[in-house]
């Protein structure tokens, strides 16, 4: 029998249809194996078990009865525990939302897995309120890289990241704002989808900048990504920044791989601000897709300046009322930068909005020409938890907010990308490829990482440790 642990969401489900696996088993398999490890990663703030254990019932019940089960059908997966599961406060990865009341109903994108029979086992550590790259969360403690646990998993959705790159389940669901699905997925060895803005709905989660907000999914393979990714489509009118788009279907198309697609490699500040490490990652994908052409995206340090402005007066104004009546229970480190957030003058987001409208008429005006641009998706590999700095390319910088230097200026514009993991010999740590695709195009995102993947480039196997 196939092991349980690196079994990949798609497969798992394809057991489950032909009744070669029960729903029941999968999910009690990783409720043992979240019981008798995650102690080591501290992946999850709460398991439902009742609930799991049920809905996997319900699965087999249906199949019994002659059902043709969904594509995720019996596949344990967790969510970011900023998503609303029925019984549980939101926490967000705050001290203060757990005094907030139970969720009454599930966010909609836990609905949209659990119609594809997919079963919810848990919620997810995170930094707090979804501000940080690093998931060092104070409340909680850090959710730790199961491929070195003296190691950062990134963030903000780090517990999405761990569970996923530990075989806790096979799928697991984030958010992204300026790169808090990208950086785990790089630093963890995983694919992870941002879509772009507005193109899944955000009803029934906790937001913290609200335009920039993304949720996605995380997990092992480029398959399974788009597995989840279309069953989470369609629009919703209770979230009025999502699209009233029709469901586009990206699975089906990755067998086309990179074929005739223009991909370009990003240059300028991509090339400035990435380490050794993550160059040696990004040739070996430019050697695989036989890329010879090179972009630059224009005033992308620019970008990331304006978006630290917006997202900072957002969230401030967001968490105004906690900061003065209760600022002593927040994270230290958020607290302090929501509180610079309050302080910044309303003349430097104006004009930081208005320079981000300049941003995305000039970058978009590059997918007339390429279809695809690939860079590395963080400058360098996890660092320590706890290490504050770090070298690159011989300077040295702030290590958390660094992690985002080439995801922020992609998600300021709300550009769709996936990142896809390249694992590297002898032990180190992995990194990934950022591939950013033309607004709505997340099939062409989705078709170079699996591009990737078939060239034996990309891959996510479980962390060695997890399996021991």
């Amino acid at each position: 029998m196939a092991d349980l642990r690196t079994l990949g969401a798609a497969a798992l489900a394809q057991r489950v249809r032909d009744r070669q696996l029960t729903a029941m088993a999968a999910v009690r398999a990783a409720l043992t194996r979240i019981d008798a490890i995650d102690d080591r990663y501290n992946s999850f703030t709460a398991v439902t078990r009742e609930r799991a254990l049920a809905r996997a019932a319900a699965v087999d019940a249906a199949l019994a009865a002659g059902a043709a089960g969904g594509p995720l059908a019996g596949v344990p997966f967790a969510v970011k525990n900023l998503f609303d599961l029925a019984g549980l406060p939101t926490l967000a990865g705050s001290k203060i939302n757990r005094e907030h009341p139970p969720a009454t109903h599930d966010a909609l994108l836990v609905q949209r897995l659990e119609a594809a029979g997919a079963v919810c086992v848990g919620a997810l550590n995170m930094d707090e309120y979804a501000y940080g790259f690093t998931t060092e969360n104070a409340h909680y403690g850090a959710s730790r890289n199961p491929h070195d646990v003296e190691c950062i998993a990134g963030g903000s959705s780090g517990g999405s990241a761990t569970a996923a790159a530990a075989g806790l389940v096979p799928l697991t669901l984030g958010s992204d704002t300026n790169g808090s699905i990208r950086v785990p997925a790089s630093l963890c060895g995983l694919f992870g989808l941002k879509p772009t803005y507005g193109r899944l709905p955000r009803t029934g989660s906790y937001l913290f900048a609200a335009s920039f907000d993304h949720l996605g999914p995380l997990a092992r393979s480029a398959e399974d990504l788009a597995l989840a990714y279309d069953a989470l489509q369609g629009p919703d009118a209770q979230d009025p920044a999502c699209a009233q788009r029709a469901v586009e279907p990206a699975a089906p198309t990755l067998a086309q791989g990179a074929s005739g697609l223009r991909i370009a490699v990003a240059g300028g500040w991509y090339a400035q601000n990435t380490g050794p490490e993550a160059a040696v990652v990004l040739q070996q994908a430019v050697q695989a897709l036989g890329l010879t052409r090179t972009v630059e995206i224009p005033e992308a340090g620019r970008a990331r300046a304006a978006a630290f402005v917006i997202t900072m007066a957002e969230g401030g104004n967001l968490h105004f009322a906690d900061l003065q009546s209760r600022p002593l229970d927040f994270d230290f480190a958020t607290r302090d930068r929501f509180i610079a957030g309050t302080l910044v003058p309303a003349h430097y987001v104006v004009q930081a909005q208005r320079f981000r409208q300049w941003y995305r008429n000039t970058v978009t005006k590059l997918f007339d020409e390429v279809d695809v641009i690939v860079s590395a998706a963080t400058p360098v590999p996890a660092t320590r938890i706890g290490q504050t700095m770090m070298d690159l390319n011989g300077q040295q910088v702030a290590a958390r907010p660094s992690m985002g230097l080439l995801t922020q200026p992609i998600s300021f514009i709300g550009l769709p990308a996936v990142v896809a993991p390249v694992q590297r010999p002898g032990g180190q740590l992995p990194i990934g490829v950022q591939i950013v695709a033309a607004p709505w195009r997340e099939d062409h995102a989705l078709r170079v990482a699996a591009a990737l993947q078939a060239a034996g480039v990309a891959s996510a196997p479980v962390a060695a440790g997890a399996l021991a």
